[in-house]
């Protein structure tokens, strides 16, 4: 049996239908909500139905829609940019639908997004200013729901201050030639006196301080980099203050590890350059984050040092401040959740309890070199918690040697592979097996690997995604 069809994703436009040809069939509420919104966005509305509702009726006597009288013919169609079945008749809101189809036009048909070619969103409408919410045809009433909070949320002076923003237009850009320079020129405007006094309807000071902040002086702009930590994956999991920074910045740098959820919301027009490292060369590579870093920041450009969980833990997030300050560029920090405390705590294993462990200890061992630095003696001390960051390679060796130096080969390991994200996978077991478990669930990066105690309640106290796997996958048989 097939699964469920997967729901289209939808690319959300806004059309200019000012003067152009679009038919309504139906003549109900329905029909009326949709002619109603599409007169007042200056279309050329024609209505197909024997009969007209009591308010369909008045529009058209005063020449607010054509009434095109009867039942549907495809010759409805002619001229038309978009079409609209809202009847309650099934079959004839297809036969609209695949007309539509035959003459490659745009079909809505109301609440069959199956049967649709485009989807009439729910809109939250401040003027020149407009959200769109949409589902895809999926799930209606949920769009409805979030306009309906957006409805209190957005002030409806926003209309007028997009109307401001758009008079003055090119006056702007005539000012800010630059977009780094228009874009700080918003950044603020926005923030300042303007929309407040729109909002108490002072609309002639508004324009009197638009005026004033147009042509004030303004400082040449001032590089800087902000060492932002991106948490594990989970965008809900990135802190307020992070999510400011990256939409302010004009360059980010980020990690291969950063996921495609946080990437999602950072500003779209900021120009995104990947500096992932390369394994064996991570040397030079960080030289050239350097150089990067020092190159934007020094015409003038807010850039931001992307990073996977936190840029102080396993980060080199202090070299590259070493760095910015030795070249006088200004600089800050916004912390991140790190590996340790996101993939633990998504996989249900509390780091610290009174039962199990006292301590915790955050351990690298990328290589064979930073292995051979680390006090395996200590390493190996009972009632501690070790969480590692590392490859998946190199667990037999890192297993063997916490045996070698007391650590029980029965003590519980779990790791989390992919935390906080959707395909996230826990693999528990005892020390013994590390390496084996490993290697049969083909653990892959980014995966951290947590040793003690605490690790067995994993599969009593997990809670996001599927429950810990212990046992080798089965193999399938052949066919």
């Amino acid at each position: 049996m097939s699964g469920p069809q997967q729901q289209a994703h939808l690319f959300p436009v806004f059309a200019d239908l000012h003067g152009r040809v679009v038919l309504v069939v139906g003549g109900g509420t329905v029909a009326l909500r949709k002619a109603t919104a599409l007169f007042e966005a200056g279309a050329v509305v024609r209505v197909g139905a024997p009969e007209l509702n009591a308010e369909l009726a008045a529009m058209a006597a005063r020449g607010d829609i054509e009434h095109l009288a009867g039942h549907f013919i495809e010759q409805w169609l002619d001229d038309a940019w978009l079409a609209i079945a809202a009847t309650d008749d099934d079959g004839v809101n297809h036969a609209v639908a695949q007309a539509g189809q035959a003459r490659r036009l745009w079909v809505n048909v109301v609440d069959d997004a199956r049967a649709s070619s485009v989807q009439i969103p729910a809109r939250v409408d401040r003027g020149p200013l407009q959200i769109a919410i949409s589902s895809g045809g999926a799930a209606p009433m949920l769009a409805r729901h979030l306009r309906e909070a957006l409805e209190t949320q957005l002030d409806a002076s926003l209309g007028e201050l997009a109307g401001l923003l758009g008079r003055e237009r090119g006056r702007i850009r005539a000012r800010f030639p630059q977009l780094g320079a228009r874009r700080r020129f918003f950044d603020r405007l926005l923030r300042g006196a303007v929309p407040a006094l729109l909002r108490k309807r002072q609309h002639l000071a508004a324009e009197r301080e638009f005026i004033a902040q147009l042509h004030a002086e303004v400082a040449a702009p001032r590089g800087s980099v902000a060492l932002v930590g991106a948490g594990p994956g989970d965008p809900g999991l990135l802190t307020l203050r992070a999510l400011r920074v990256l939409n302010e910045a004009d360059v980010i740098l980020h990690d291969r590890l950063v996921s495609d959820e946080i990437l999602q919301v950072v500003r779209r027009d900021a120009q995104r350059i990947e500096v992932g490292k390369q394994a064996g060369n991570h040397h030079a590579t960080q030289d050239q984050i350097h150089a990067l870093m020092l190159e934007h920041a020094k015409a003038g450009k807010r850039v931001v040092r992307l990073k996977g969980g936190d840029p102080f833990v396993f980060g080199r997030g202090g070299e590259e401040l070493e760095v910015l300050r030795e070249h006088g560029i200004d600089y800050e920090v916004v912390p991140g959740i790190t590996a340790a405390l996101a993939c633990a705590a998504y996989a249900g294993v509390p780091l610290t309890h009174r039962d199990h462990a006292q301590s915790v200890r955050l351990v690298t061992a990328h290589c064979k070199q930073s292995a051979d630095t680390l006090d395996w003696h200590a390493l190996a001390q009972e009632r501690q918690t070790l969480a590692v960051y590392m490859g998946v390679a190199g667990l037999d060796s890192f297993s063997a040697r916490l045996i070698e130096h007391g650590r029980a080969a029965s003590t519980p390991f779990a790791i989390v592979e992919n935390g906080s994200r959707a395909n996230q996978r826990v693999i528990v077991g005892t020390l013994s097996d590390l390496a084996q478990r490993a290697r049969e669930h083909d653990v892959q990066s980014p995966a951290l690997l947590i040793v003690g105690e605490v690790a067995s309640l994993a599969d009593t106290l997990h809670w996001f995604g599927d429950a810990p796997l212990r046992d080798a996958p089965a193999i399938a048989a052949a066919a």
